[in-house]
């Protein structure tokens, strides 16, 4: 789990997969810097929490070298997993090397019902996952997240991409609306398609960071 000035969410975040831990699975915080005490709120609840650069990519990467599991899961912390989001990995990646969720946006705009939906069939059309899926990965297969600002979900689908398909689980993890209704719901969507080509089109993807920002 990468994070950054969590603070107001992280101790939910990690409470939410407590059972998980129950059960032998490893939970690990990646902090980019944070100044708001994510650190001290996450390290009770979590198995190793880990200091890396700033970057989603950074701290990912950092996560996945101190981890001793078969299957990485890279999750945002404001994403929570369906029940029995362990057993449908575990099914997944028996004859998948790398998988995603759907996912549904929660949020008061009637048009994040609508985004979710689109980002879950063109996902499964494309082969291509954001991290909001929940990415998933069996170790043996992680070439590790490409270091740049922004974009590394894309390109690290394309990578793996060249292994197999992903594995596109319909069982959804509900991830927060935030993003999208603090910056218009239209206004993020269009962005983010702006961003996309751009990066498509070979745009620096540390320029988009600053775009995105």
């Amino acid at each position: 789990m990468p994070v950054l000035n969590e603070a107001q969410g992280i101790r939910a975040a990690l409470e939410a997969l407590a059972p998980l831990r129950g059960r032998g699975h490893e939970v690990i915080v990646a902090d980019g810097g944070s100044n708001d005490g994510t650190p001290d709120l996450a390290r009770p609840l979590c198995d190793r929490l880990v200091v890396a650069p700033r970057g989603r990519a950074l701290q990912m990467n950092a996560g996945a070298r101190v981890a001793e599991g078969d299957v990485l899961l890279f999750l945002h912390a404001d994403t929570v997993l369906p029940p029995h989001a362990s057993e449908a990995i575990s099914q997944s990646t028996a004859d998948h090397v790398w998988g995603r969720f759907d996912v549904a946006i929660e949020g008061r705009h009637p048009m994040l019902k609508v985004i979710a939906w689109s980002m879950n069939l063109r996902s499964r059309l494309s082969g291509i996952a954001t991290g909001d899926q929940a990415i998933f990965v069996r170790r043996d297969a992680f070439p590790g997240f490409e270091e740049i600002a922004l974009m590394e979900d894309i390109a690290f689908s394309k990578a793996m991409k060249r292994r197999g398909r992903p594995a596109c689980l319909r069982q959804r993890v509900r991830t927060s609306g935030r993003r999208w209704e603090s910056r218009g719901v239209l206004r993020t969507v269009a962005l983010m398609w702006r961003l996309r080509l751009a990066y498509a089109l070979g745009a620096d993807p540390a320029r988009l960071a600053e775009k995105y920002r």
